[in-house]
């Protein structure tokens, strides 16, 4: 078994510190801190505090992400996802969640309303050429492959 990455963690809210829900769990859910519930309409958007300021190592980063149950049952999602802690930023992380459905949805305080993976990343040093090496693929996107 790997061992854990250790990241320093302030949590200012009156919840648990996020964890894991299964062994094989790529992501730790987020709590909505608040004191009063907020009501989103549709097509609202908000920035919802969730209480906790991380320390990452360098070459780490956080992905806020929406989580699956709450955007299937309830059209609620994250905008900029996923949206990136980087890991010299030191404030509190604070999830945009945006109502796509067509009825007001509420947010309860301690609601999980977002996912967070940590995960390693690479930065890159550009060399300025004039042309690039072929490929099978070149340079066709956008479904251009024919595979389902």
């Amino acid at each position: 078994m790997q061992t854990p990455l250790s990241v320093k963690i302030i949590n200012q809210s009156p919840f648990a510190l996020p964890q894991y829900e299964t062994h094989g769990s790529a992501g730790m859910d987020l709590r909505a801190n608040l004191e009063n519930p907020v009501t989103l309409a549709p097509l609202e958007r908000s920035l919802i505090p969730t209480g906790l300021f991380i320390e990452l190592p360098h070459g780490f980063e956080a992905q806020i992400r929406p989580r699956s149950g709450l955007a299937a049952k309830r059209g609620l999602t994250m905008l900029n996802s996923p949206g990136t802690i980087d890991s010299d930023y030191r404030g509190e992380i604070k999830c945009i969640v945006v109502n796509l459905s067509n009825e007001p949805q509420t947010i309860e305080p301690g609601e999980r309303i977002a996912q967070m993976v940590v995960a390693k990343h690479e930065q890159v040093q550009w060399i300025p050429v004039q042309a690039l090496d072929a490929s099978d693929r070149g340079a066709g996107g956008f479904g251009s492959t024919g595979k389902s």
